[in-house]
């Protein structure tokens, strides 16, 4: 610590510029602090919290063997009709809901995986970046991810976890660069954690000239077709065949 003749004069010295410059620094270190400790916080409780419920029912009758794998995210797996065909013979339990984020999953987890003792947990989130302001930096979402994953091994320690990566799609191609560094940066994360396993799927969705193959989507260029299903299933398939 200074001596407190020299405080003053350092203190006495400072313009009026240089005191504000100072208290603007600490508003925006506050601010920042502030969004990372809410950010995980903010879920969207009401719009998804009837899916969640939903499935809590179907966990009290459904009869899920524990040797199932629990494959957790947005609407592509929730909309993943031939899910258990194309699993067979492993069952399935979909827990798909809407457009969920990271955040959501994050915050539902124990909701989710409470009831279930799964051979294996597969992970697809694709809502993370897309676009908006409200978007999380990469950096951000893989921190989501980490802590979903970080759930997951201290409820379920032996259960293996797969984490899909992100599709590339048209209608969210001014992002692509985007979410390709995220994927990027999931696979180094996958890579650094015990009983993680990162599915590369880039490869299989982008056609010679670099962008995403039409057939292999929806008629929203965001969903997969029945054509695009069947290349994620081999492919995630080729991963879990590996593993169980």
């Amino acid at each position: 610590m200074y001596p407190e003749s020299l405080s003053q004069k350092v203190a006495n010295g400072m313009t009026l510029q240089h005191r504000f410059a100072i208290l603007s620094s600490l508003v925006m270190a506050t601010s920042c602090l502030f969004t990372l400790v809410v950010t995980p916080a903010t879920a969207k409780d009401n719009v998804w919290e009837s899916s969640i419920v939903a499935f809590e029912e179907a966990d009290k009758y459904a009869g899920y063997t524990k040797e199932a794998i629990l494959f957790i995210g947005s609407s592509s797996i929730r909309l993943w009709q031939t899910l258990a065909e194309d699993m067979a013979p492993h069952p399935v339990i979909n827990r798909g809901f809407g457009g969920a984020t990271t955040v959501d999953v994050l915050h539902y987890a124990e909701r989710i995986i409470a009831s279930h003792e799964p051979r294996a947990i597969v992970l697809f989130v694709a809502n993370d970046i897309t676009g908006k302001v409200t978007d999380p930096s990469v950096e951000e979402a893989v921190e989501r991810f980490k802590n979903f994953l970080r759930q997951v091994a201290t409820k379920l320690p032996d259960v293996p976890a797969f984490v899909v990566a992100v599709t590339p799609t048209e209608s969210r191609w001014k992002v692509w660069p985007t979410i390709r560094k995220l994927n990027r940066c999931l696979a180094q994360q996958c890579d650094s954690m015990p009983n993680v396993v990162f599915v590369p799927t880039e490869d299989i969705f982008l056609g010679s000239d670099g962008r995403p193959v039409g057939k292999l989507y929806r008629s929203d260029r965001l969903h997969l077709s029945s054509e695009g299903y069947a290349c994620w299933t081999k492919r995630i398939r080729r991963y879990l065949d590996k593993r169980l």
